[in-house]
């Protein structure tokens, strides 16, 4: 059984106690990351990509949510938006 695998079937068995959970770590860490980003400036166009990939990413989780997706798709939103941040927070902050 694969790490994703794992953490997907657990996901799923306890799915409506991990949506306030995960909306409120995915979007304070999207915060987080358009607060570097925007630290580092939008004088470049990299900037103004970033901050939008981030505020994207962090919207699509909250509307697959809202959506009521399979859980699979709501999974995979937050893993790939989490990811992104924590990207963009390691880019920024260096």
């Amino acid at each position: 059984m694969t790490l994703y695998t794992q953490y997907y079937s657990e996901f799923k068995d306890k799915y409506t106690m991990y949506i306030p959970l995960t909306i409120i770590l995915q979007s304070c860490l999207g915060g987080i990351a358009a607060m570097y980003i925007l630290m580092n400036g939008l004088d470049n166009m990299s900037g103004l990509i970033q901050l939008f990939f981030c505020v994207i990413l962090t919207s699509f989780y909250n509307a697959a949510i809202l959506a009521q997706l399979r859980e699979k798709w709501v999974f995979n939103m937050l893993i790939i938006s989490l990811l992104f941040s924590m990207f963009a927070i390691i880019f920024n902050a260096l």
